[in-house]
């Protein structure tokens, strides 16, 4: 199983200053690589909405840290994970009824984001909106890991 992880655009902006040593940690594991344990190493999970949203809040500046810098790595290195919008349609298809739809607290403009997440192999989030997390966790049929801080998400696990 690839050790993948969901980065919310309120995580990823700021990437490109980190103060707080966990950011500084999480930013290390993702761009750590071992091309002798694939599945060992970090992968990262995006669709098109998600990478949009990180061209809007954060500009590609230069810097080891910027979250464009981390995706170019992982591109490179084969560990971006795009989750493709036909995915997300179907997945919503299948899985948004009418009940679930209702029970959503997240925002409409991140309901896109929930099967990127539910779609991935650890269905692992990071992000600090806590109606996202809550979707996230509670998603019927589905157990998902959401948290607000890196230092609570288990990398290597």
């Amino acid at each position: 199983m690839k050790k993948d992880i969901f980065i919310d655009n309120n995580i990823a902006k700021n990437f490109s200053n980190p103060m707080d040593e966990e950011y500084k940690k999480l930013i290390r594991w993702l761009k750590r690589y071992d091309p002798e344990d694939l599945p060992g190493n970090a992968y990262l999970v995006v669709s098109n909405k998600l990478l949009k949203e990180y061209g809007l809040t954060v500009s590609p500046v230069a810097g080891g840290t910027n979250i464009w810098v981390i995706i170019d790595i992982l591109t490179r290195q084969g560990r971006l994970v795009r989750i493709g919008n036909a995915d997300i349609k179907d997945f919503q298809r299948t899985h948004f009824t009418k009940k679930v739809l209702k029970s959503l607290r997240a925002n409409k403009e991140d309901h896109d984001h929930i099967p990127v997440v539910l779609l991935s192999d650890r269905k692992y989030a990071l992000s600090l909106d806590n109606n996202f997390i809550y979707d996230l966790v509670h998603f019927p049929g589905f157990r998902a890991r959401a948290e607000k801080r890196p230092e609570d998400l288990p990398y290597g696990e």
